[in-house]
């Protein structure tokens, strides 16, 4: 991690572990461990205790560990409530990451539409993911949940003759509970960078 977010990582973990959270395995939910808790995070195993976050066994990028301790700073007792599934630009303050959302989260995604497809077995497997349910739509849509309160849904339409390939990113119907908009914009552009890097492993 660069300094400057090690820094921001720590203060929100300072921050977390001050305050007299109750029951916060419950809320994340995670398993606890002393001090650590265990849950798991944009398909890894994360570790997170008063020192820092770990995240699998390999570098992350380290704006994963500000989310991960921003969304551990939103835990609270409500249960994910998947459906209706959101649109980001519905979520109250999205406005002024809209543009890099659809950039970064769905447009990211496009050209590698069919290969997904194929890898999405694997991707709902890493991603504690499963099949969309059937009104949503498109050629196939999957659910995933990079955050264990937090899911995504991504709907996929294959190219044809008439019509290119597109990718709609949409939120569980309380996600913005647990996280604020800023950081959901990023849950969905790492979650689809996750998706990205499953893919490119096949």
């Amino acid at each position: 991690m660069t300094d400057n977010y090690a820094k921001i990582v720590q203060n929100n973990l300072d921050k977390l572990y001050r305050s007299s959270r109750q029951d916060l395995a419950g809320h994340l939910p995670a398993l606890q461990e002393g001090e650590r808790f265990i849950f798991e995070a944009f398909g890894e195993t994360c570790v997170m205790g008063p020192a820092g976050i770990s995240l699998g066994e390999k570098e992350y990028p380290s704006v994963l560990g500000i989310l991960i301790s921003l969304y551990a700073l939103g835990a609270r007792p409500e249960s994910c409530i998947p459906r209706p599934f959101r649109g980001f630009k519905s979520l109250p303050g999205s406005m002024p990451y809209g543009g890099a959302f659809t950039t970064h989260t769905e447009q990211v995604l496009v050209p590698h539409v069919a290969k997904i497809k194929t890898g999405r077995d694997k991707i709902m497997a890493s991603l504690r993911g499963e099949e969309a349910p059937a009104e949503i739509g498109g050629d196939f849509s999957i659910v995933v949940y990079p955050l264990p309160k937090i899911a995504l849904c991504y709907i996929f339409y294959e190219a044809d003759e008439d019509f290119p390939a597109s990718v709609t990113c949409l939120y569980s119907g309380n996600a913005d509970c647990f996280m604020p908009v800023d950081g959901l914009a990023d849950v969905g552009e790492y979650t689809s960078r996750k998706i990205l890097a499953l893919i490119e492993a096949e």
